[in-house]
């Protein structure tokens, strides 16, 4: 075709490529539709990526998945009506999640609007509530414009999601190039790294600096802003027992003296200090009420709002969990040895305790029962995983065995859905992961409940040969909402709704051309496993596990109280 730069002309489709390129992006995910096809000839002249899936849900998790692997936007580019309503889910998850994406979607041509063209929608007022900016882009010369303003809206505060619409007479019209506004790499953002107020800094590091018990909590901000050497750091030095949770988990290695999990409990109702590092207080945190009301209570967070939120606390900080932590380490440096020496016995009391709940689940994790145990089958997970695999859990009850055993080995290699809790994210995440990181082994723990909302993605897998080892954690139910209903209304009544049919996973992944094996015995997990990380294909490892086994957290569910 010829080229219409010769010609000092661009499209609209062409502008947007070129604001991605300027951001970095180098995939975007998609399902195709007419409305947003110049987009896709754009981004074939820019080098980028163009990935297409079987479902717009897929396409938006795949953009937050490969957002959190990289700490670059991701983005996802979909049709106008079903298209963008089916990336809603994907959109609605990286915004409880904090994580940065843009969604692109498709529009009739503004000179239909209101007439009732193909697939039109309000998208922008759909996406307003679970978006940081939700836009139309009104003019084929201001399209590259609104990418660009979109990408930084995303990292307003805490990072998030943005959404743009663009019709498709803007999408396909030409405007001449001097017309057009293309921000230039690196010039329209600001960087919005703080190290928090100097006054707070210094009162934090005295508080931890006297502090005999204290403790802190990484979660998914310390991975986001990259403050994973800074955590470290500042918790070896001043000594303090840490715990993590969400993209936080493996900031410290399983087997570091400072790298505690069982225990969070018992720490937050005994410490004289707590720090919360880039977690809400919201249900994972029991709202707060899990802290000890005697504590001193510090939350550092990227977002002024959820400062304090559900929770009265002692010190807030608003700021870069790296930087803020880094400042905290220099300003307790040489002070009473940071308080370190005094806290050995606090550590050993945590480690105690620690060790009484590895031993009371012992039975469980080396259980050789069939139907397989879930803490067995978590178990030998956990010991399959190398420092180079990335861990990912998409489902309920079964995820939730996983959480309190498996360990990944190094930052960055943890993915769940976070607090919007998500099922289907699983393999959307397996397909960012695996392209954004092509050297690190992938593993996947599915529930079947889970697996059976995005799994004909498999398939992308597959086609864009991408390898992975996935389990299917299968009990033929939706195991955490049955507890609830056993609890709530009785045995007579506990399988209503949430009863799936036996299905052969293994067999789903052998018909798609991947690798599959069906696992009974708890003694062949290990093996199976390893079969799956030779075959060099996307893989289903099918393990049939106990129905009537349920996590401790699920049990534990507000809801069900």
């Amino acid at each position: 075709m010829p080229d219409d730069n010769s010609q000092n002309l661009i499209s609209g489709g062409h502008l947007v490529a070129k604001a991605l390129k300027a951001e970095g992006v180098e995939v975007i995910y998609t399902l195709c539709g007419g409305h947003i096809i110049d987009i896709y000839d754009g981004c074939v002249d820019e080098g980028i990526e163009v990935v297409d899936v079987r479902h717009e849900q897929v396409a938006a998790h795949a953009a937050d998945g490969y957002a959190r692997i990289t700490g670059k936007p991701g983005c996802a580019v979909v049709t106008a009506g079903p298209g963008t309503t089916d990336a809603v889910t994907g959109v609605a998850n990286a915004f409880r999640a904090e994580s940065p994406m843009l969604l692109i979607g498709g529009q009739g041509a503004h000179t239909q609007h209101k007439m009732g063209s193909l697939q039109d929608l309000p998208h922008v007022d759909m996406m307003t509530p679970i978006t940081k900016f939700a836009a139309t882009v009104p003019d084929t010369a201001r399209a590259a414009d609104m990418v660009s303003m979109a990408f930084r809206e995303c990292y307003h505060g805490a990072p998030g999601p943005s959404f743009l619409e663009i019709p498709r007479d803007v999408l396909d019209a030409k405007v001449p190039v001097e017309k057009a506004r293309v921000p230039a790499a690196g010039q329209y953002r600001a960087s919005t790294r703080s190290a928090g107020d100097p006054e707070a800094i210094e009162k934090l590091a005295d508080l931890l600096v006297h502090a005999e018990k204290p403790a802190i909590l990484l979660g998914s901000q310390v991975w986001t802003t990259r403050g994973t050497e800074a955590a470290i750091e500042l918790v070896r030095s001043l000594n303090i027992p840490a715990y993590m949770n969400g993209a936080g988990r493996g900031t410290l290695p399983p087997g570091d003296p400072h790298h505690f999990q069982l225990s969070r409990r018992y720490a937050f109702s005994n410490a004289d200090v707590i720090v919360i590092v880039g977690t809400p207080f919201d249900f994972r945190m029991g709202y707060g009420k899990r802290l000890s009301p005697d504590a001193t209570v510090v939350q550092i967070d990227l977002d002024y709002r959820t400062v304090g939120k559900n929770r009265d606390i002692d010190l807030g900080i608003v700021g870069d969990a790296g930087l803020v932590l880094k400042s905290v380490t220099e300003a307790a440096s040489g002070r009473l040895n940071g308080g370190a020496s005094k806290r050995k016995e606090w550590l050993d009391e945590l480690r105690a305790a620690e060790q009484t709940a590895i031993e009371k689940r012992l039975p469980s994790l080396r259980s050789d029962t069939s139907p397989i145990h879930p803490y067995r089958l978590v178990s030998e997970i956990n010991d399959f995983l190398t420092e180079d695999s990335i861990y990912i859990g998409d489902g309920g009850d079964i995820v939730t065995f996983s959480g309190q055993v498996v360990q990944p080995k190094s930052p960055g290699h943890w993915m769940d859905p976070g607090p919007l809790g998500t099922l289907g994210v699983g393999v959307p995440f397996v397909l960012a992961a695996k392209q954004a990181r092509p050297d690190k082994e992938v593993v996947a723990l599915f529930g079947d409940g889970a697996f059976s909302l995005t799994g004909w993605d498999f398939e992308t897998l597959v086609r864009y040969n991408l390898p992975f080892v996935g389990i299917v954690g299968n009990n033929s139910s939706m195991n955490q909402i049955r507890y609830g209903q056993k609890a709530k209304y009785g045995e007579a009544r506990e399988r209503v709704g949430n009863t799936l049919g036996d299905v052969h996973y293994d067999k789903f992944a052998q018909m798609l051309g991947g690798y599959g094996e069906e696992v009974r015995d708890p003694a062949d997990i290990g093996p199976a496993l390893r079969r799956a990380r030779e075959s060099g294909k996307p893989s289903l490892i099918n393990v049939w596990v106990d129905p009537d086994a349920y996590a401790p957290g699920t049990m534990n569910q507000t809801m069900y109280k």
